[in-house]
């Protein structure tokens, strides 16, 4: 395997553990009781979690509506989506090479363009992307984009 810029994943070569690049629709759905499955397999697998920091920003756009659908009090809301966040490798935008960053924009600019970092973090990890968003997994099968979950 090749070593990542700055030695930053190295480690990751030593570790026999399942690695997943999550986006935001997972979160999203781990915070909706009926999903509970879903908030099970962050706290309870071996898998390791990578997001780029991005999804920061997303939660936090859209955290009215993920109150109000996740049914939870606010109290209750704020430490699930710690718990859970906790469990995420978040990866900083800038720490991710050029060709991912311009392979994931080839991929996903007629799909949506907001899912571009984490298309480019599984293109640069070379782990598994886990998305809820159907139309992204259906645009970047037909792309023939194998690193889906």
């Amino acid at each position: 395997m090749e070593q990542k810029q700055g030695g930053l994943f190295e480690y990751k070569e030593k570790m026999n553990k399942k690695a997943l690049v999550v986006d935001t629709n997972i979160i999203f759905s781990a915070l909706i009781p009926d999903q509970s499955r879903i908030r099970d397999l962050f706290f309870e697998s071996d898998i390791l979690f990578y997001a780029p920091n991005y999804l920061i920003y997303e939660i936090y756009a859209h955290k009215e509506k993920l109150l109000k659908n996740s049914k939870l009090n606010e109290q209750e809301f704020y430490i699930i989506l710690n718990n859970l966040l906790e469990c995420i490798q978040f990866v900083p935008i800038a720490l991710i090479d050029q060709t991912s960053k311009k392979k994931a924009y080839m991929l996903c600019k007629d799909i949506d363009e907001k899912d571009t970092p984490f298309v480019a973090l599984s293109i640069y990890l070379n782990h598994p992307l886990w998305t809820g968003d159907k139309a992204l997994k259906v645009g970047l099968k037909r792309k023939n984009f194998e690193l889906l979950f």
